[in-house]
């Protein structure tokens, strides 16, 4: 568990903390942890919105430092993960050949895309959420690892991240992780109970289409493809976590 938790973190983020075990048993342990770490990294980025807020920053302000802290705090890998897996889709090969496209190490303009309009979305939310709607948020992200890494879903190389974590996460913890985050999205919208766990089923359906498509295209997941369902479940998770109830 212990070695699990401090691979979760070293992979996860940047914080220093140096991984010990590297096989398969531990990396099902840390992919299963994801959203453990998707909270901790919460928990930064509501302070850095918050304390921001606290010292007059600009709504808007606070919303794009944060989402840039979020980048820095994973080196930006989920976000290179997302422009790769793009690009790749983008470009309607399959196999090998969009495989090429992603270790490509330019960025097309589909990827650039991709992550122009992700960063603005998550900063727009951001601007109108709280505390602990930005470590569910977080949290949902990361369960997007979780949810990618279940059984049966295999690596499209035999090499790389995606063939250490592919197919390591029984599917009662996942759904065991889906259940402890949609309880905390349900403390994170208070006022409407069922908004919160309906964001996250939403956006673990979401994760489930992309991680069959990106299969059927490349022939399994990769770690840019991980990157990607990250990026896209944190962005949908601040979406609907920070829906207004109808007015009127």
């Amino acid at each position: 568990m212990t070695d699990g938790l401090r691979l979760a973190v070293s992979t996860l983020t940047v914080l220093p903390v140096r991984a010990g075990r590297w096989d398969r048993p531990t990396a099902a342990v840390a992919m299963s942890l994801a959203p453990l770490v998707g909270a901790m990294l919460g928990v930064i980025l509501a302070g850095v919105s918050e304390g921001l807020r606290a010292l007059g920053s600009p709504v808007l302000v606070a919303a794009a430092v944060t989402v840039a802290a979020a980048a820095l705090l994973t080196r930006g890998l989920h976000l290179d993960g997302l422009a790769d897996t793009v690009d790749a889709l983008g470009s309607y090969k399959s196999g090998a050949d969009a495989l090429t496209i992603m270790k490509k190490s330019d960025i097309g303009p589909f990827g650039v895309a991709a992550i122009a309009m992700t960063l603005l979305i998550q900063s727009a939310a951001l601007a109108g959420a709280g505390a602990l709607t930005v470590i569910t948020a977080w949290a949902t992200g990361r369960l997007a690892i979780t949810i990618a890494c279940r059984k049966g879903v295999h690596a499209a190389r035999p090499e790389g991240l995606g063939a250490l974590v592919a197919s390591t996460v029984p599917l009662p913890i996942v759904l065991t992780a889906a259940g402890l985050v949609a309880a905390l999205a349900a403390a994170a919208t208070p006022g409407r109970p069922w908004q919160g766990p309906v964001t996250v089923a939403c956006t673990s359906f979401a994760v489930v289409f992309l991680v069959r498509h990106c299969v059927r295209r490349f022939g399994g997941v990769t770690g840019d493809v991980l990157g990607a369902a990250v990026e896209v479940a944190t962005t949908l998770a601040l979406i609907g976590l920070t829906l207004s109830a109808p007015t009127g």
